[in-house]
């Protein structure tokens, strides 16, 4: 079984790079084995992707963005998804795989020992990812002002 890790090489958007980096980094870690299979210089495999992520697991706008996780063909989800069976130490059981022999879930009450302090460094994280995604629109949109009041001008003369 192959877990499959849809993902955009030439994605502009930091937040999304930092996802992508992080389900690779982790299932490095955990020595998964796993192909990176690029949406944005394959068509084949960007059409294969948006076709099977699951209708109720899409976004509002109908497009899934990278990082998408599949064990062959099944679909195991999301970036956020992810990051949930991280927390939860249940990784394996979200990519449909048998933990290694020697795997031991971490109690619960170590579990909750520690989720304090990574659900501290998590929050931060998603400010800093929030407010990058912030200001990368908020260019975006300067940029589109400055384009449009350039076409204005030109129109003019």
């Amino acid at each position: 079984m192959v877990i499959k890790v849809f993902l955009a090489s030439s994605s502009g958007s930091t937040a999304i790079k930092k996802k992508q980096q992080d389900v690779l980094g982790f299932l490095e870690a955990l020595k998964i084995e796993y192909a990176q299979l690029d949406i944005a210089s394959n068509e084949e495999n960007r059409m294969w992707m948006r076709e099977n992520v699951p209708g109720d697991k899409k976004p509002s706008g109908g497009i899934p963005l990278p990082p998408q996780i599949f064990n062959e063909d099944n679909y195991c989800g999301d970036y956020e998804t992810f990051f949930d069976a991280k927390e939860d130490n249940s990784v394996y059981e979200f990519l449909g795989l048998n933990p290694p022999p020697g795997f031991k879930k971490m109690p619960y009450a170590e579990e909750e020992e520690q989720e304090g302090d990574v659900e501290e460094e998590y929050e931060q994280g998603e400010e800093d990812l929030m407010s990058e995604e912030e200001e990368e629109l908020r260019q975006l949109e300067e940029e589109e002002e400055a384009q449009v009041s350039e076409e204005g001008e030109e129109a003019e003369d």
